[in-house]
């Protein structure tokens, strides 16, 4: 367990696994990056079609995505008398395993396809996709994802 004091005083604890002791395979490994470029790009798009740029953080990312493979874990006093001791199975991605990143964006892509995105060819952690302005001119709209971070280009 990691606690942590953050700048408004409160108190938050990460459960974060060891990534010393694993050694996945390098095809787990990946952390999502647009480039530069792609951001510029999509500032100039808005800019051209007076549409709004929105941004967002995505809060304890890791645990939305599912654990890529099976980990166990001797619960520590942390979860109670009831637990302390026994082996757990990790279900969900935590911070510090190497696949967690993977696991974020497999997940994170598979919910915004699921909205109607799709992911361009050039920075594949750019996403699209046909929208209509309430006058009836057409445009896209542009998702970018950096790790847990969204900036987002629309009406």
């Amino acid at each position: 367990m990691v606690f942590d004091v953050k700048m408004d005083f409160t108190c938050k604890a990460h459960f974060v696994a060891g990534s010393h002791t694993t050694d996945p395979p390098p095809c787990l490994t990946y952390a999502s990056v647009i480039s530069r470029e792609s951001v510029w790009i999509a500032f100039l798009v808005a800019a051209l079609n007076d549409l709004d740029i929105s941004s967002a953080d995505i809060g304890n990312v890791c645990l939305n995505a599912n654990c890529a493979e099976n980990i166990y874990t001797v619960a520590g006093k942390e979860f109670g008398p009831d637990l302390e001791g026994q082996v757990l199975l990790v279900t969900k991605a935590l911070y510090g395993l190497k696949s967690s990143g993977a696991a974020w964006r497999k997940h994170r892509a598979e919910s915004i396809k699921d909205l109607g995105f799709l992911s361009t060819h050039g920075d594949p952690d750019v996403y699209i996709r046909a929208a209509v302005k309430p006058a009836g001119e057409e445009y896209y709209e542009y998702l970018m994802v950096y790790v847990d971070d969204l900036l987002c280009v629309s009406h």
